[in-house]
């Protein structure tokens, strides 16, 4: 298909994913009788940073809310509001929050804190948690970031983010001899054929650098620490990271756009939309946009997974998952939001309804629906997501869940930053985020 994302039949979703007791029916928690509500009376509140999913799902709510007799209390502030408010809010043990997302940046620090409550109890209760709910659906690479080191779970995922490759212009690609690059020696020699092509650059991405960099550190070698997450030390002044960050920040230079430092997320989809942009490296919900009904470029598109460097293919992968805070007064009834919200039924529904693709169940994702709706101009987009999603549970995204990461994840930024603009070389801008990090941690009481 060319340029449109259908529409299908909610039955044809449904019909791989629907949880047995239907969207209105939490099984064993039928109203009792006389019509009283199983969870009347009760008040949650529910926080998440915003994102497509939680903004979708608060058009669901009252519909949790008319089945179990709850009131949700719910709120997407902006990710970095969120994730300032609710360490706070976990750290003092607070009771304010009853159901949070746990981001993925910050597991290793709420989670070996004992901040989140382990959800095992729930999830293997059959009373409090049915069958037909089915963890192992779960794709184990997103549900294992969320476990501690004794195992047991402490956040269901709604989210797989995968990075992956797409081109706004693929016949430009062609029309140059070459094809959608499968290593770095490729993503260099195509993006050089076709920059300035029809005043087009030939590379664009976005401009959090502590996300879209590591896939070219791990592609080249090297890694954010030494051996993560039981040894925290940076390694950002090796010579692989010198040598990724020289790399990347020459895509960016030399073949990106004016301003190429300033491209946030939702710019760089923008840009590659109205095909003012070429080739870039990028999360699958964000590429996905360019085939879409208003995208001009939805003829001309192509997708990929992310190219392999000399060391091999690390296509990045974060989650992000609803949790439970450690002093939250109503943990069962927070159990059947998050069960209800990451059911089978409710991810075809976001899938069908809503074109959500960043699903976290393999039943929705093996569909014959999914399959077509993420067939774009010809690329199979929903198995380069599902092979995307299955390298980056392998274990190269350790390195994102120390708890000390968000700090080092700022002095990568700084870094890119400085040699894309020529104020440092590769080598000065990454002996001193080397250095940052280092302060930054030790000031946070690691040991290194």
């Amino acid at each position: 298909m060319k340029g449109k994302m259908p529409t299908l039949p909610r039955r044809q979703v449904l019909g791989a994913g629907a949880a047995a007791g239907g969207l209105l029916l939490l099984p064993g928690k039928a109203p009792a009788q006389g019509g009283r509500r199983p969870l009347e009376g009760v008040t949650l509140n529910v926080s998440c940073w915003s994102a497509a999913y939680p903004k979708y799902l608060a058009d669901y709510i009252p519909e949790f809310e008319k089945a179990t007799g709850a009131k949700v209390n719910y709120e997407t502030p902006s990710f970095p509001i969120y994730n300032q408010r609710m360490d706070l809010e976990l750290s003092t043990g607070s009771s304010a929050y009853d159901v949070v997302n746990v981001t993925f940046i910050f597991i290793g620090r709420w989670i070996s804190a004992g901040w989140v409550t382990p959800l095992d109890e729930f999830i293997s209760d059959p009373k409090k948690t049915p069958a037909e709910w089915d963890a192992a659906d779960l794709l184990p690479g997103l549900s294992n970031a969320f476990k501690d080191k004794a195992g047991r779970v402490h956040a269901i995922p709604w989210i797989a983010d995968v990075y992956m490759a797409g081109a706004a212009r693929h016949d430009l690609i062609q029309q140059a001899g070459h094809k959608m690059p499968d290593d770095f020696e490729q993503l260099e020699a195509v993006v050089k054929a076709v920059n300035g092509k029809n005043g087009i650059p030939g590379f664009l991405c976005e401009n959090h650098y502590g996300w879209t960099w590591p896939a070219y550190l791990q592609g080249f070698g090297g890694n954010v620490f030494r051996n993560p997450p039981d040894d925290p030390m940076p390694m950002l002044d090796s010579a692989e990271a010198v040598e990724a960050a020289d790399y990347f920040s020459r895509l960016l230079r030399e073949y990106g756009p004016d301003g190429v430092l300033s491209y946030t997320y939702d710019q760089v989809v923008s840009t590659l939309k109205q095909g003012r942009a070429n080739y870039s490296t990028n999360n699958e919900m964000f590429l996905v946009q360019i085939a879409a009904k208003d995208s001009k470029v939805a003829s001309t598109c192509a997708f990929s997974l992310m190219p392999a460097g000399p060391k091999g293919r690390f296509p990045q992968l974060a989650t992000h998952g609803w949790g439970i805070p450690r002093g939250s007064k109503n943990k069962e009834a927070a159990w059947e939001f998050i069960k209800w919200s990451t059911s089978k039924e409710m991810m075809g529904r976001m899938f069908a309804e809503r074109g959500y693709s960043s699903v976290t169940r393999r039943s929705v994702i093996e569909a014959p629906a999914f399959k077509q709706s993420l067939m774009l101009n010809g690329y199979d987009v929903a198995q380069l997501y599902l092979e995307s999603v299955e390298q980056g549970g392998k274990g190269h995204m350790a390195y994102r869940t120390v708890a000390v990461y968000p700090q080092v994840d700022r002095e990568m930024d700084a870094a890119i930053q400085a040699i894309v603009s020529k104020q440092k070389s590769a080598k000065e801008a990454m002996r001193t985020a080397q250095a940052n990090a280092i302060d930054q941690i030790k000031r946070a009481g690691v040991k290194l």
